[in-house]
C-alpha cells in the first residue's frame, strides 16, 4: 500500500487495491512456504521413525507429528489477520499524508504486538521480539516507499 501510495498519491483506490492484493498474495505465499517447510520436516521425522521401527522391530509412536495442512492454514490466516489491520485502518482515510501515517502506525503496532505475542507463547521474552518485528517492518516499509517514490 505504501509503495503504490508513494507512486500514485492522488489515487487512494489504487493504494487500497494494492493492499488487498498484497494481503491475498502474502497469505498465499506464507501458506505455501509453511506447507513446504513443515512437509520437509515431516518427511525427515517419518524417515527417522522408519529407521527406528526397523531397528526395534515394532511400530513407533507417530502421535504429535507436524501437520503441513494445519500449519499452512494457520500461517495464511495469521498473515491475513495482520495485514488486514493497516488495510482496514487506511480504508477510511482519504488524505494521502494521513493514510501513509495510519498505515505505518497501525502496521508497526500490529507487528510489535504479534511479534511479542509469538515470543511469549514460545516462552521467550516478548519485548525484544516485538521490537525486532516492528523495526524490521519499518525498514521494509521505508525501502518500499522510498523505491516507489522514485517512480
Amino acid at each position: 500500500m505504501l509503495g503504490i501510495g508513494a507512486a500514485r498519491p492522488a489515487d487512494p483506490r489504487a493504494a487500497l487495491l494494492s493492499g488487498v492484493a498484497g494481503l491475498v498474495a502474502g497469505a498465499c505465499s506464507m501458506a505455501i512456504g509453511e506447507y513446504v517447510s513443515v512437509h520437509a520436516q515431516l518427511d525427515v521425522e517419518l524417515a527417522g521413525l522408519q529407521r527406528l521401527e526397523e531397528a526395534r522391530g515394532y511400530p513407533a509412536d507417530r502421535a504429535g507429528l507436524p501437520n503441513p495442512c494445519h500449519a499452512s492454514a494457520a500461517s495464511a490466516l495469521s498473515f491475513a489477520a495482520g495485514a488486514a489491520i493497516p488495510l482496514l485502518a487506511a480504508w477510511f482515510v482519504t488524505s494521502y499524508g494521513v493514510r501513509v501515517a495510519v498505515v505505518v502506525a497501525t502496521a508497526t503496532l500490529a507487528l510489535a504486538a504479534f511479534g511479542a505475542l509469538g515470543a511469549v507463547q514460545g516462552r521467550a521474552p516478548g519485548g525484544r521480539a516485538g521490537l525486532r518485528a516492528a523495526l524490521g517492518g519499518l525498514v521494509a516499509m521505508a525501502v518500499t516507499y522510498g523505491l516507489m517514490k522514485l517512480f
